[in-house]
């Protein structure tokens, strides 16, 4: 694992942290997903989801990887204008 994918890991790890506590399951895995898609670069969703092809997510709370394999189709798309 490279540091900046540890780096992604660690950051996506609190904003999973943070909606975790949310009672709805699936609305916490839409909040993580908007989250990333409305604040990381592209480059950044997508090394964290060649890292989840790579490697299995290792690393990744349960919450983030399941909110990353269910909105994939969403945080792989180019920044919103």
């Amino acid at each position: 694992m490279s540091a900046n994918v540890n780096v992604l890991i660690t950051m996506a790890n609190q904003i999973g942290d943070f909606f975790d506590t949310m009672k709805n399951r699936e609305q916490s895995l839409e909040e993580i997903a908007s989250h990333l898609r409305r604040f990381w670069e592209p480059r950044m969703r997508l090394a964290l989801l060649a890292h989840v092809d790579q490697q299995a997510g290792a690393g990744l709370n349960e919450i983030v990887l399941d909110s990353l394999n269910t909105h994939r189709n969403l945080l792989a798309l180019p920044a919103r204008p």
